[in-house]
This record gives structure tokens, C-alpha cells and sequence, in this order.
């Protein structure tokens, strides 16, 4: 039998030992190699000494006693291939063999991918003091930490609690089996469903089927450990509505996850934009109301690059409106996030899953975050990041949690019914006597399921969106009297004029408007503008401008911006609105002369709660024409139905060019007349409404 020989191989991911004999071939044992560190192909090259020379090339007639390899010698493997596919080969492999048997395939976050390749070890130069050795050497106060070194974290400006997810997984997958029976699985509260042995609940339960009790800890890592809003202008926009009414608001943030630098393998959520759902808030309270237009919001935010990154809402009482201070009221005497609100992100957070390779079930977690716009120590405004533990995620999935109704601070584990089985919670306190007791947690101090985010904004702005002196309104704003509709485009592209039609276009709300609206909805054709907001290409955009939708679009804001403009026909104190039906109206026009006659026709055609009165210009209707009573008589001048004391010229365009039974329905008897138009006095325009003897 072939003496058997172990022979050392090392490459940038470590050294692994391949099993040989002194007789096998350099093919076989190159073949081998390949296996071992997972190289579909021969994409490497493998060397007897580290500054890669003395190659060993495949061979099937050489043998390794041939190359003078001998039991316990160390070779050199170097990927060939460039560095960036050589190591997206090697995490491949990493990931594949770091995935637990029975894991589904899932597709993680870019960023996720993105870290998985990094180093991420915290490097520090030599101490001039404490390292004895050459500038090439190593030794214990210059060599590279791990990025979950608690030490290195503690000692940070200022200190790091939680270490990021990364590098947790890198605390996993960091020892000797190199995260070979890693699983991250997800707690669950209820019951195992298919245990045969006993009748179900409440008649019988088992330790099979019987969840375990949880004993609330603090996490020891965060999915986020950054909250970072573009510009300042994104969070005043949104304090706006609490500013003009006094009541709290909420918000969903729009944005994008990127690496925190400052925090080892670290995730930061941006915030490029914040979208305002149908809500009803109060001085003390807020109720989110379902969303007809989440669905299109989350299209149209990928589509820009964007996705759903986490919340916001204010918890904003003013102090002193002179000097502009607000209330100073979360803090570790009272609480920073009530049994409610955690109950809120926790239940977000499960619609938001986080993708992951290592867990059973495909997800492990949730980057979705919190931000609350409340009062700080200085009593101005500030805003506090957070996210809720994975242990309060299960609690409330599976409706285990609930508020206190007198104590915000407190939640309370419910109890097990007929209809429902609880786990026993318990979280550790310490006594008067500074002994660690376990108590049941009902109630439970809610600081156990919190996790704390710093919130920063940049020193130098970003804007993934254009900032305006005049922005286009925010949506469901309606109590402020800021209404999304035609009018306000016409507004808003009235008062930007810029050359540059990205600059115009570039708003976030101003895209959600001519995607949703009712009257002109471009949700199949604004693709191409999308991807010039997203890639701020001003070619792209001025190929969209010149399309048949845009056109459509600047014909609607030109009769809106008119008609904006012109006064309105039904008089003083008329409402914005017609309820029911759309009233268009002809105008009379009125005489030179002091007095003049007030007549006017009108027609109502039915086209719903919609329809808003078409004024200040002639609009031509195909219904049922009737006539209506004058709104106001001049002197000399009777209501529609009396003889008037001598004929007078009727001046009315709708008369003249409709049908004669539109004219005949008229009362004023030069609408039966023969006389040419060309020969009438020349009209002047005049609102409809009552009679005026001021000169016109």
C-alpha cells in the first residue's frame, strides 16, 4: 500500500490539508485541491515558495515524490483569475458551505453581499512604545482585532453597544469548524402543529410540541447601526405639519442601505425621502389608515432605487412658542419608546424581514428602523433611532405582547387561554440587595427589547432629489389645505422655471402625483423618467418631455392655470367645489353702459364627486341645456320668466353658437332675432353673478 502523506496548502482564505500519497499524479492532486477550496475550474495556480515561484503544473506523468513533495510541506495556491472574481469565486464557496442543511436559496441584500466580501478586521499601526519588533513584524498591541473585538467597541468616541450583524456572523463563523453547524433560527411562541401523541390544545401538550420559555436578554448586535437623513430639508418638510397644527404626524422612509465605516462590517440607512400615508392625528394620538396607493409607492421607489427603510412620527409638545422649545419628555426617567410603539415596530419590522443565508428559514431579523422626532435635553427638536429586538419580533407575531393601559413604559406577556397557549417570559432585574433575580414578565420593562440607533445628518448634504424654494405639496395634506391636483402643478412648474427639466421633475412627491392621480395616472409610461431621476440623466428626461403624456400634462396645467387665474362666474362667497355635478357655465357678457344685463345660461351634466367647477372660459356642453334664473338684476332689468319693459340685445356666446333650441330657451328676445352678429355691439365680458352699476 502507498505510504500516505498530509500535505499543507495555503491561500488567502487560510490553510487547508490535502490527503495524498507519495506516487499520486500532480493532475490528481491539483484535482484534489480544487475540491477542497471550491474552484469550479482550474482557476489558480499553486507554488512551492510564497513569492510564487516554483509553479507545479498539472501532469499526468509526474508524481508529487517525483517534485520532491514530502509529508508535511507547505505550498502557495493564488487564485489567477482578477481579484475581484477570484473573490466573489471564494465567497461563493464560503457562502455554500456556510448555509445549513435544509436552508432555502435566497438572494441577500446588495449590501449584505457587499460586506460578506470585506476583511472587515480593525488594523492599527505599530506602537511606538509597546512594539519591539521591526516595521514589518506583528505583535500583540499592533495586530489586527476582529471586528466584534467588545473591547475595541467599547473604547470607541463614544462607545459602541451593539456590534454590527456582520460581525456577529463573523463571530459565528470565526472559529476552528468555520461556522459548520451555524443556524440562526427564528424564535417561535406557538405550538408545533403534527404531534400525534396527545389531543391538541388546551386537552394536552407535550415537550415536543411545547414552545420554550424565553428569558429576555439584551442583543448583543444590531442590523443597523446607522440612521442618516440626506439633508435637513427632508426632516423640516415633515415638521411642517406638526408646526402649522399642533398635531402628531407619521411617516414612512424612503432610502437606501449603505456601509457604516465607522462601525466595523456596519449598515447605515439613508434617507433620500419620506412618504406620508392617509392618517388621523391628534395633540396625544395617531391613526394609520389603509394605504390604496402603498403598492404603487413601493413600485415607484424601487424603480428610483429606493425601498422602505423604516418609520418616523412625532412626539412633539412646544414648551415656549417665543422661544421656539419644545418639551423635553422621553428620557431614562420616563421611556423612549412606549409598549405600543414597540409593538408597532416590532410588527413592521416582521413585514420587513431581513434576508439571510444562514437562517432555516430564509430570514433572520429586520433592518427596518424607528425614528422618533421628539424633544432632547436641550429642549429642541431631535430625533432618536431604534429598532426592536428579534425576541420582541416574536412576541409580537405570534400576539404574545401587550400594552399597559396606565404605564407606557411596561408591556405584559399575556397569559395562556383556551384559544391560545404563551410560553412563560421572564427577563433578570437586580434586587435591593444586588443580587440577579429572573422575574415573570408581567410586566415587562420594555428598555429589554430596544435597541438604540445614533441618527446623524451630513456635514455636507446630499440630494438624490432636487430642493425647491416652492416644492410641490406633500400628500394626505389635505387638513392644511395643501391638495395634490392639477392646480398646484400648474403652480409649482409656474414658479420653477429652471433650463434644466431634471431639476424641475427631480421630487419625490411630485412623481407619486403623476403616477396616482385619477385624471391622467402614468404608471405604464414614466419608466424612462424614473430611470433619468435615478441616474440624473438630463438627455433621458428631455426624451420623456417630448412624449404625447407630457404634452397631455402641460394642456391640463395650462386650462387649470387659467382658470386658477380668472374670477369666478358664480360670484363671491361660491364654493371651490360642485358636489355632485359639474356646472359649466357661459358667461353673458356685460353691457358698456351702467346697468347692463346679467342673463347667462348654464347646463349640469353629472360626472360625480370628481367634478369641480369649470370657470372663467367658455366651455362648450352636449347635455340637456335649461335655463336658470338670474343670480342678480340690474336696474330695467327682470328675472328670467317676466316680460322685460323693452327688448335688449343679448350679448350671451353660448346663445350664439348653439342650436336654436338652445336660443329659444333663452328670454331675452334678441336670441330670436334675425340680425346678423356682425351688426350686434361688440360684447364685453362680464362675471357671472349679481349686477353691478359700477362702470365697467
Amino acid at each position: 500500500m502507498a505510504e500516505t502523506i498530509i500535505i499543507r496548502v495555503q491561500s488567502p482564505d487560510g490553510v487547508k490539508r490535502i490527503t495524498a500519497t507519495k506516487r499520486e499524479t500532480v493532475a490528481t492532486f491539483l484535482k484534489k485541491v480544487a475540491k477542497e477550496f471550491g474552484f469550479r475550474n482550474n482557476g489558480f495556480s499553486v507554488y512551492t515558495n510564497r513569492n510564487r515561484t516554483g509553479e507545479i503544473t498539472a501532469s499526468q506523468n509526474k508524481s508529487l515524490n517525483l517534485l520532491k513533495i514530502k509529508h508535511g510541506d507547505m505550498l502557495f495556491l493564488y487564485p489567477s483569475s482578477p481579484a475581484g472574481s477570484s473573490s466573489e469565486t471564494m465567497d461563493t464557496s464560503v457562502s455554500q458551505s456556510l448555509r445549513p442543511a435544509g436552508a432555502p436559496q435566497v438572494v441577500e441584500d446588495e449590501i449584505d453581499q457587499y460586506l460578506i466580501k470585506q476583511d472587515g478586521k480593525i488594523y492599527r499601526n505599530r506602537d511606538q512604545q509597546l512594539c519591539r519588533h521591526g516595521p514589518l513584524g506583528k505583535c500583540v498591541h499592533c495586530v489586527p482585532l476582529e471586528p466584534f473585538d467588545e473591547d475595541y467597541l467599547n473604547h470607541l468616541e463614544p462607545p459602541v453597544k451593539h456590534m454590527s450583524f456582520h460581525a456577529y456572523i463573523r463571530k459565528l463563523t470565526g472559529g476552528a469548524d468555520k461556522g459548520k453547524f451555524v443556524a440562526l433560527e427564528n424564535i417561535s411562541c406557538k405550538i408545533k402543529s403534527g404531534c400525534e401523541g396527545h389531543p391538541p390544545w388546551p386537552e394536552g401538550i407535550c415537550t415536543k410540541c411545547q414552545p420554550s420559555a424565553i428569558t429576555l436578554n439584551r442583543q448583543k448586535y444590531r442590523h443597523v447601526d446607522n440612521i442618516m437623513f440626506e439633508n435637513h430639508t427632508i426632516a423640516d418638510r415633515f415638521l411642517d405639519f406638526w408646526r402649522k397644527t399642533g398635531n402628531q404626524h407619521l411617516g414612512y422612509l424612503y432610502g437606501r442601505y449603505t456601509e457604516h465605516k465607522d462601525i466595523p462590517l456596519g449598515i447605515r440607512a439613508e434617507v433620500a425621502a419620506i412618504y406620508e400615508p392617509p392618517q388621523i392625528g391628534t395633540q396625544n394620538s395617531l391613526e394609520i389608515l389603509e394605504d390604496p396607493k402603498a403598492e404603487v409607492v413601493d413600485e415607484i421607489a424601487a424603480k428610483l432605487g429606493l425601498r422602505k427603510v423604516g418609520w418616523i412620527f412625532t412626539d412633539l409638545v412646544s414648551e415656549d412658542t417665543r422661544k421656539g422649545t419644545v418639551r423635553y419628555s422621553r428620557n431614562k426617567d420616563t421611556y423612549y419608546l412606549s409598549a405600543e410603539e414597540c409593538i408597532t415596530a416590532g410588527n413592521f419590522q416582521n413585514q420587513q424581514p431581513n434576508i439571510c443565508r444562514l437562517s432555516p428559514d430564509g430570514h433572520f431579523g429586520s433592518k427596518f428602523v424607528t425614528v422618533v422626532a421628539t424633544g432632547g435635553p436641550d429642549n429642541q427638536v431631535h430625533f432618536e433611532g431604534y429598532q426592536v429586538s428579534n425576541q420582541c419580533m416574536a412576541l409580537v407575531r405570534d400576539e404574545c405582547l401587550l400594552p399597559c393601559r396606565d404605564a407606557p413604559e411596561l408591556g405584559y406577556a399575556k397569559e395562556s387561554s383556551s384559544e391560545q397557549y404563551v410560553p412563560d417570559v421572564f427577563y433578570k432585574d437586580i434586587d435591593k440587595f444586588g443580587n440577579e433575580i429572573t422575574q415573570l414578565a408581567r410586566p415587562l420593562p420594555v428598555e429589554y427589547l430596544i435597541i438604540d440607533i445614533t441618527t446623524t445628518f451630513p456635514k455636507d448634504p446630499v440630494y438624490t432629489f432636487s430642493i425647491s424654494q416652492n416644492p410641490f405639496p406633500i400628500e394626505n395634506r389635505d387638513v392644511l389645505g395643501e391638495t395634490q391636483d392639477f392646480h398646484s402643478l400648474a403652480t409649482y412648474l409656474s414658479q420653477n422655471t429652471s433650463s434644466v427639466f431634471l431639476d424641475i421633475i427631480s421630487d419625490f412627491h411630485l412623481l407619486l402625483f403623476l403616477v396616482t392621480n385619477e385624471v391622467m395616472p402614468l404608471r405604464d409610461s414614466i419608466s424612462l423618467l424614473l430611470e433619468a431621476v435615478r441616474t440624473k440623466n438630463e438627455e433621458l428626461a428631455q426624451t420623456w418631455k417630448k412624449s404625447e403624456q407630457w404634452a397631455t400634462i402641460e394642456q391640463l396645467c395650462s386650462k387649470k392655470g387659467a382658470r386658477g387665474r380668472a374670477p369666478s362666474p358664480l360670484g363671491p362667497g361660491a364654493g371651490p367645489r360642485a358636489r355632485g355635478k359639474l356646472i359649466l357655465c357661459c358667461v353673458a357678457p356685460r353691457r358698456a353702459v351702467a346697468g347692463g344685463c346679467g342673463q347667462h345660461l348654464c347646463s349640469e351634466r353629472d360626472l360625480g364627486s370628481r367634478a369641480e367647477p369649470f370657470v372663467g372660459s367658455l366651455v362648450l356642453s352636449f347635455g340637456v341645456v335649461e335655463p336658470c334664473a338670474h343670480l342678480g338684476a340690474a336696474p330695467g332689468c327682470q328675472p328670467r320668466g317676466e316680460a322685460a319693459p323693452s327688448p335688449s340685445p343679448c350679448f350671451s356666446l353660448f346663445c350664439f353658437f348653439f342650436s336654436p333650441q338652445a336660443r329659444s330657451a333663452c328670454s331675452s328676445p334678441a336670441c330670436r332675432s334675425t340680425v346678423p352678429w356682425g351688426g350686434r355691439p361688440t360684447p364685453s365680458r362680464r362675471p357671472c353673478g349679481p349686477a353691478s352699476t359700477a362702470p365697467s
